[in-house]
């Protein structure tokens, strides 16, 4: 016959559907672990922590707790600072295991009880692998040491073991640190154990069973439906009122199932709670923790609440992950749209005629000579071939210095743009959530230091590429060979002159001027190549222009996005949370629907003490297999028994989980 703590039989089909649970979750951790939220977007913060704690009951339950349908119940004892959680481990047990008082070692090595052929179970790093071990046992009145840490290490953490035979087989009771202790990796510490548990027993007291920090946790609990029962501590006589707020609390935050056990306030005999106050309670976690249907059903439905709170907990990461990219797109949005601006700015500084004035405008009236060479262009531009020619004979390899002060001129023009763009990118990412984080330690409110530099080596590539194109298409001419081959630096000045010649950024003098100059350059080239081939020639330079100046603002901008492309933005993320998310679920079903189909072919079960052939024996096996201080108390025998379920006219005994295993073991 199997022994009452031997785990459910899975068919065939069952444990592949386990199989197909197992393997989504690890998927799903996968892509959980692989989310990176390093933007500051207004859900970041709580996504952080939703993430880690997605990974916590992850690694410390679901996964641990899918491998191992066999483990012991989890019973992890939490409650708020003072409400007497320790003494209540210690009373049940009989035994000294934990310390009560507020400065105690389990703030820092919290205390899990198990039978000693569960040591297994909890030994390696199956279950808590952040938390290191250390074993412990505990006689009846046998103080445990208060561990201290070691030096340098006043924050380490541990999980300490105590084998007792008190406890059933398949029961554990872990003790952890007060949910609203004055450390925060405390109170982080017990939320991630109470994640972990398939039970959890709450303690309070009857002067703060309403305080925030319990209710939200016990919110949370409700949201994946983790199994909980309320034990309600020093209670003095007439506690009727708190009973029955207690209970309209519980029902309206989805727990109005949930046990409630109250204890009076009464006097500690050796550091314990007499064994009939204590007795509702230990009778109960025997019950269910020791009995193996009885603990298959609070490990599924903690288990199944777990999932479908995972799953929907991912879905939400994945939204914020959709943030993160919305957030990235957005400050690349700034950064580029500002330094097209500033690449527009250049192309209108360029083209507008702004570039022939000053000192461009004096050497080009050098270059070309005086106000009579002009006037005899404009009057006889058939003869213009000649005087070009005889103006630029000998002075082929000599770079005219107008073409200086156009590089000159061009580099001032698209260093400041790109001043401009840096400071405008920089203000705006100083003044967005996401974006100020990414400056810090950076210079980039202004341009790059080697830009003038490289600006310079830019336009006098430019100024080759004029003169290529010059060279290029006068190759094609035989006739002006021996210009070109004369005068291909003049002509090169010329083009520069015709690609600025726009006067729309000039007034008064300086139009009639700088137009006349622009005229001059086009007359001159038109006599050299045709009109056709000049505005051609035109077109080819200022691209060529453009396209410099676009990549050395490319290369300022860079500076801002490779601050985005070195966090990433966790654009695949969302996609692989979701996909993982729905995996999960669908496999959830399938697993959730072959298990109802086999629990619907077996056999009902019967209460423990009904078993066939149990008798004799079966007292005795269960003698071994160990029964909590009080568990053997009836209650005619418990003076104190303030044990309520809720109450029966608004909720029926039958109705809940816990409700049903209290009432088929006789405690209704």
């Amino acid at each position: 016959m199997p022994d009452a703590t031997d785990p459910p039989e899975l068919g065939g089909d069952g444990a592949s559907h386990v199989a197909e649970l197992a393997s989504s979750l690890a998927q799903l951790r996968s892509a959980v672990a692989d989310l990176s939220l390093p933007l500051e977007t207004v859900a970041a913060p709580a996504a952080r922590a939703a993430r880690d704690r997605v990974l916590d009951q992850l690694d410390d339950y679901l996964l641990p707790r899918i491998e191992a349908v066999a483990a012991p119940l989890l019973v992890v004892v939490g409650g708020s600072t003072g409400a007497g959680k320790s003494t209540l481990v210690n009373s049940i047990l009989g035994q000294h295991v934990t310390t009560p008082g507020a400065l105690r070692p389990t703030t820092r090595s919290p205390v899990l009880a198990h039978h000693p052929l569960d040591a297994s179970w909890f030994q390696t790093e199956r279950v808590f692998p952040h938390l290191a071990r250390e074993t412990t046992a505990a006689g009846p009145s046998e103080a445990p040491p208060a561990a201290q840490p070691a030096p340098g290490t006043a924050e380490s953490r541990s999980l300490r073991l105590v084998a007792t035979d008190v406890l059933p087989p398949g029961l554990a009771i872990l003790d952890a640190p007060d949910i609203d202790s004055v450390v925060v990796g405390n109170r982080e510490l017990a939320a991630q154990l109470l994640a972990a548990a398939d039970l959890w027993l709450f303690v309070t007291t009857a002067a703060r069973y309403a305080d925030a920090v319990p209710w939200d946790l016990l919110r949370e609990g409700a949201a994946r439906r983790a199994q909980v029962a309320i034990v309600i501590d020093r209670v003095d006589p007439g506690a009727e009122v708190v009973r029955e707020h207690l209970r309209e609390m519980l029902a309206a935050h989805g727990l109005g199932t949930s046990p409630v056990f109250l204890v009076p306030e009464t006097p500690l005999v050796d550091g314990m709670l007499p064994a009939q106050v204590v007795a509702p309670i230990s009778r109960w976690l025997t019950a269910t923790g020791g009995d193996s249907a009885a603990r298959t059903t609070v490990i599924e439905a903690t288990r199944d609440g777990a999932i479908d709170d995972i799953a929907g907990r991912t879905m939400t990461l994945a939204d914020a992950a959709d943030a993160q990219v919305a957030a990235d797109a957005h400050l690349r949005s700034v950064v580029t749209q500002t330094y097209a601006q500033a690449a527009r700015d250049v192309a209108d500084t360029t083209s507008d005629g702004s570039m022939l004035r000053g000192e461009v405008l004096a050497r080009w009236q050098d270059f070309v000579g005086t106000g009579e060479f002009m006037r005899a262009v404009e009057a006889r531009i058939g003869i213009v071939r000649d005087k070009i020619t005889g103006f630029f004979r000998g002075r082929a390899g000599a770079e005219p210095k107008v073409a200086v002060a156009i590089s000159t001129n061009l580099e001032a023009i698209v260093f400041d743009a790109a001043d401009r763009a840096a400071e405008r990118a920089f203000g705006a990412w100083r003044s967005d959530g996401a974006g100020a984080p990414l400056l810090a330690n950076l210079d980039l409110s202004r341009a790059s230091a080697d830009l003038h530099p490289r600006l310079a080596a830019e336009i006098r590539g430019w100024q080759s590429d004029v003169l290529a194109l010059v060279s290029e298409r006068g190759a094609d001419k035989r006739g002006r060979a021996r210009v070109l081959a004369i005068g291909v630096n003049g002509l090169g000045a010329a083009l520069m002159i015709v690609v600025f010649a726009s006067t729309g950024g000039l007034t008064g003098a300086e139009v009639g001027i700088a137009g006349g100059s622009a005229v001059l350059a086009q007359r001159i080239l038109e006599a050299v190549f045709g009109d056709e081939a000049v505005r051609s020639l035109a077109r080819a330079a200022q691209t060529a222009l453009l396209d410099r100046v676009d990549r050395l603002l490319d290369s300022e901008a860079a500076r801002f996005l490779e601050r985005l492309d070195e966090i990433g933005s966790g654009a695949s993320s969302s996609r692989a949370l979701r996909d993982a998310a729905q995996a999960l679920q669908g496999a959830a079903h399938r697993e959730r629907s072959a298990r109802s189909a086999a629990a619907a072919a077996r056999p009902v079960p019967r209460p423990p003490g009904e078993r066939a052939g149990l008798g004799d024996a079966g007292e005795a096996h269960v003698e071994h297999r160990g029964s909590l201080r009080g568990a053997d108390l009836s209650a005619a025998d418990d003076p104190y028994a303030l044990v309520a379920m809720t109450a029966p006219e608004k909720v029926p005994a039958r109705r809940g989980l816990l409700g049903r295993l209290r009432h088929r073991h006789g405690r209704a």
